[in-house]
């Protein structure tokens, strides 16, 4: 089949047949686990295994070689060694495939002699009009249609789920990193393609094409080197023309990141200030590490962009504020001043002691740790007077309102003051020790709703969300989740509680803010899914849940984390 060497790069992504030359029978080898992928993400088109050893492989009618197939197909996985996958590339160039995807490696990355054999095949597929993913690649995946002709393991540690983000990537490692860190904060990931050596078809020109899809809002690329800036211009300007940003990591940024570049896959490092200019002409925006791309790509995903350059910094954080001013200094982009009028509105909402001017401290949903009496009573007073409520503080014990640890609806400092003095002694009794009580404002909603999680040794993060309130024990109405997850299946655990018919409102009550609490437990799944924040278990109850639009409030959580004691120094002999 010879085609537009564009138009064979959009069948590579949508094909109707894909051949799989060293099929395995077995799903975790190299060249059984394209097999397994097209038949479990759903691919459509017909899958060839071909191995001269196997007349049957995972299922499937294997034949012996690719000239004993009843038609050319779309797009070639070649998955074995050495000469054997020279051999295979020759073969399909002669039989007339539009694309060949090489995973085998031994190429440009390892040696000159790799390097001169890998020209000299691509140079023959050229001559016969067929296209080279590779070699050296992992393989390329659009969860689109479920064309996943790919060996990454991360697609079966993390399932995927069709969205609006497309990776491209020289490196294997790096075109499934940013796809697990995304899919572990419940955003989908359309494509995902490894193009290995780029003898042929580079990360820049496939981006012209996965540029093309409709259904992308953002396009991540990783490069170690841009041999063809041609393209890279191209990609962008396709993606301009319709609103696509592209956000590009690229390493090589030192002279040993340069040389590391050149060993690990063949690519050739361009001069640092070079690439910044190129980037910066072409609308590209450079993330500086993994954790900015996937943090810049949850910006752009936002749904708008800024119309100019002035900026407010809002916080609960004070620290947060102060980093944010410096930032925004540094970036050339200083914090805009607010006006008069808009601090004399923000005052109007804000807690007394909440910061106006622009960074907006608005303070923390606003309460105090109170060690006495008269600290208590001051709480109430800075808290503006409003209903508040009063909570005995302690580890010691979860449930606390049976001890006669909390107090809602206290209207005055006397009720405050009063109900720090019977904490206290409620405490003494129970032989409880308190570290203080929480004076805090009194959220009102329309339900209260759950959170708990916990590490299950077998399945991993598990998350419960259920009808919430301190008959929770007693009547339970849950629904389990394994992390990560994202909204939609939050809302679907939702739509099966006994109490669903209320999240819609019922006898004229309004509907819940059913998207907030979504959101709220999709967060609990990420935190539980971070090693770093060594959280073993969770409760948070209630989820105070408003009216839709007013979002949702967590008015107490038990948290337990795993601390590593350090290892004490070996005592001297």
């Amino acid at each position: 089949m010879s085609l537009d060497p564009r138009d064979a790069l959009r069948l590579a992504l949508a094909p109707n047949s894909i051949a799989v030359i060293g099929a395995s029978d077995n799903p975790n080898k190299i060249g059984g686990r394209p097999l397994a992928y097209l038949s479990r993400f759903g691919f459509k088109g017909v899958v060839y295994p071909i191995n001269p050893t196997r007349t049957e492989v995972q299922g499937m009618h294997c034949f012996p070689d690719l000239a004993s197939l009843p038609e050319v197909p779309d797009v070639v996985v070649v998955a074995v060694a050495g000469e054997q996958a020279i051999a295979a590339v020759d073969e399909c160039g002669l039989a007339g495939v539009a694309v060949c995807i090489v995973m085998s490696s031994g190429f440009g990355e390892s040696d000159p002699q790799g390097k001169a054999r890998e020209l000299a095949m691509a140079a023959r597929a050229r001559s016969r009009g067929m296209r080279i993913v590779g070699p050296n690649s992992q393989g390329l995946a659009n969860f689109g249609n479920g064309a996943v002709p790919s060996f990454s393991t991360m697609f079966t540690e993390v399932m995927p789920a069709d969205g609006p983000v497309g990776i491209i990537s020289q490196s294997g490692a790096m075109s499934v990193i940013p796809y697990g860190l995304l899919r572990a904060r419940g955003v989908g990931v359309r494509h995902s393609h490894a193009t290995g050596n780029d003898c042929d078809v580079t990360v820049c020109e496939l981006a012209i094409v996965v540029a093309e899809d409709p259904g992308l809002k953002l396009l991540l690329l990783y490069l170690e080197g841009i041999p063809d800036p041609w393209h890279l211009a191209e990609a962008a300007r396709v993606a301009r023309a319709r609103k696509l940003p592209i956000v590009a990591l690229k390493s090589g940024r030192s002279a040993a990141g340069q040389e590391a570049a050149q060993s690990h896959t063949g690519a050739l490092a361009n001069e640092d200030r070079t690439v910044d200019a190129f980037f910066a002409e072409h609308g590209i925006w450079r993330a500086q590490s993994m954790v900015d791309l996937v943090d810049t790509a949850q910006l752009y995903l936002q749904g708008w962009k800024p119309r100019g350059r002035r900026l407010v910094a809002i916080s609960n954080s004070g620290a947060v504020c102060v980093l944010t001013a410096d930032a925004a200094s540094a970036a050339d982009m200083p914090l805009e001043p607010l006006s008069d009028s808009t601090q004399g509105e923000l005052r109007a909402i804000l807690p007394g002691f909440a910061t106006t001017n622009n960074p907006v401290d608005i303070t923390a949903v606003r309460h105090r740790l109170c060690g006495s009496e008269v600290e208590a009573r001051a709480a109430f007073t800075a808290l503006g007077g409003t209903p508040v409520v009063v909570k005995g503080c302690t580890a010691e014990v979860s449930h606390k309102s049976e001890l006669g640890l909390v107090r809602v609806g206290l209207r005055d400092s006397d009720a405050v003051g009063q109900a720090y003095g019977d904490m206290t002694e409620a405490a003494r009794a129970a032989g409880v020790t308190l570290t203080g009580v929480i004076v805090a404002h009194m959220v009102r909603g329309q339900r209260e709703l759950m959170i708990g999680a916990r590490l299950d040794p077998v399945f991993g993060p598990v998350v419960l969300v259920g009808d919430g309130g301190k008959y929770v024990e007693a009547m339970p109405d849950v629904q389990v989740l394994l992390a990560p997850f994202d909204t939609a299946q939050v809302e679907q655990a939702l739509r099966r509680l006994r109490i669903a018919p209320l999240l819609d409102g019922v006898r004229g009550e309004p509907a819940l803010d059913v998207e907030a609490f979504c959101r709220m437990a999709v967060a609990v799944g990420a935190l539980m899914v971070d090693d770093a924040a060594g959280i073993t278990q969770l409760d948070i109850n209630p989820v105070i849940v408003g009216a839709r639009g007013t979002g949702c409030v967590a008015v107490d959580a038990v948290v337990y984390r795993e601390i590593t004691l350090p290892t004490p120094p070996p005592k001297e002999s």
